[in-house]
């Protein structure tokens, strides 16, 4: 009879944990998302506070910066301390803690991210930093010794099946608990290590930071997924919300609150809803949808106007690419910047979803993706293009108003329509293209806000000709 109460008050507490009521900490008001992401790629914190008056510019809303956790300086065939993104040196160095404890080489120090924060602040951007509490270096032996104390000795820090390399992702318990790239899975569940963690969570928040990108999120287990034969319950994300002190520790909750999102790659066996009661989430999947309408040059070639995603397009990160599309087998880097532009035209001018716009590399090409090859130093100049710029502008402007969206005939223009005040038209081909196409906007003449162009609007319908690659903002006149 013990027994069986034992088992019965184990349930009752999984069924308690896993019927958890939504405590995303995202607030998204009824009119849309006004948010708008830059992703400051392996720019230094320095870099970016100098950049900040251009980011504002450019109408970015959030800045995202690198992890800024201590990372390794060297690895196999590389004797360390390089600043290439590729080369002497490597971009995902920073993806491979050794402690959570603020400061990297790659990104700068404690001090340089809070005077960041403080000018970022004076522009009304808010900082959040790329957070990874699931894997620790490649090289465990690299793993600090105040960590290992912190968790009560190495063999601590690790799932059971933590050095088992996932074979099967769509398997929740070898994707929650087991090795992901030769990356060692950490035992998120082990309570010494929760107050750790939350500890640089909390100081990062005390240096300014008001949110973060959760790496390898579903890789990290949810009150429903199956436990570690190490883990007692799998409560780490009530912790990481701030749901659940952990040793009497709490989150940080700034007055303004936190801008909280994770990346939970798509797959067949990915519990986006129970995520999504958690944190806002990434569009993986659409960001593949816009990529199959670049490379086809034709908005019919993939299903634009679906998300893609089971949680409410509010709550997702959407993007054209991401660092991992650019980087790791080089899927969008083929993909020229001008076009890209045009899809973040595409995205950015909708109600919803949150835009995340990735910097590349300064001086890269598609025939040179690394560029100039050089970590710390500011993207190329993409981000504050006066498409990007302008588009960005028109996403504040429009934040209540309604979506609608229209094709030329043959699908290679189309039209985001913000109710009857505004427009935002794109060609993604190589030819200029003079066409007509349905519009919300009211009668008369229209001068984009870019390139000066002008477009009629007559019972409905819009006329104009667009250069190839191009986009553009029209507003109603007042």
């Amino acid at each position: 009879m013990k027994r069986k109460l034992i088992s019965l008050l184990a349930l009752a507490m999984s069924v308690s944990l896993s019927a958890q009521e939504n405590v995303n900490p995202n607030p998204v008001e009824g009119n849309g998302n006004h948010r708008i992401i830059l992703q400051a790629w392996c720019w230094s914190f320095n870099t970016i506070r100098e950049n900040i008056k251009t980011i504002a510019d450019a109408g970015f809303t959030t800045v995202q910066t690198p992890p800024a956790q201590h990372c390794i300086t060297q690895a196999k065939g590389d004797k360390g301390g390089g600043n290439q993104l590729f080369g002497h040196g490597r971009w995902y160095y920073h993806y491979q803690p050794t402690d959570w404890k603020i400061g990297n080489y790659q990104v700068g120090t404690r001090e340089e991210l809070i005077a960041l924060c403080e000018e970022a602040k004076k522009y009304g951007i808010e900082v959040i930093v790329d957070v990874l509490p699931n894997h620790t270096a490649i090289d465990d032996t690299r793993v600090e010794d105040a960590l290992d104390e912190a968790v009560g000795g190495h063999e601590n820090l690790y799932h059971a099946a933590g050095y088992d390399e996932i074979r099967d992702y769509n398997d929740r318990l070898q994707c929650t608990t087991g090795q992901m790239g030769g990356l060692p899975d950490v035992n998120t569940e082990n309570p010494d290590f929760q107050y750790y963690y939350m500890q640089y969570v909390n100081d990062l928040i005390a240096c300014g930071v008001r949110g973060f990108r959760y790496d390898t999120a579903k890789h990290i287990g949810l009150p429903s997924d199956p436990r570690d034969p190490k883990s007692k319950q799998n409560d780490f994300w009530l912790v990481a919300m701030g749901m659940k002190p952990v040793k009497g520790l709490m989150l940080t909750k700034p007055e303004e609150g936190l801008f909280i999102y994770g990346e939970v790659l798509q797959d067949k066996n990915v519990k986006e809803e129970e995520y999504g009661n958690y944190f806002d989430l990434t569009a993986s999947s659409y960001g593949h949808v816009l990529r199959n309408i670049l490379q086809a040059q034709n908005w019919g070639a993939d299903n634009f106007d679906n998300w893609c995603h089971k949680v409410d397009p509010a709550h997702l990160v959407t993007w054209v690419e991401s660092h991992d599309t650019y980087c790791n087998a080089h899927e969008s880097a083929g993909i020229p910047k001008d076009r890209i532009r045009q899809a973040w035209a595409f995205l950015t001018a909708r109600k919803y979803g949150q835009p995340l716009f990735y910097s590349r590399p300064n001086g890269s090409s598609p025939e040179n993706v690394w560029g100039n090859n050089i970590v710390g130093v500011r993207g190329d100049d993409e981000f504050f293009h006066p498409e990007v710029a302008a588009v960005n502008k028109f996403r504040k402007d429009m934040l209540a108003e309604p979506e609608s969206i229209s094709l030329n005939e043959d699908k290679s223009i189309i039209a985001v329509n913000r109710g009857r005040k505004g427009a935002v038209l794109v060609n993604i081909t190589d030819k200029a293209i003079t066409t007509s196409l349905e519009t919300t906007l009211p009668s008369g003449r229209y001068i984009d806000k870019v390139h000066g162009v002008e477009f009629r609007v007559r019972r409905g319908v819009i006329q104009g000709t667009l250069m190839p690659r191009s986009s553009y903002v029209l507003y109603r006149r007042r």
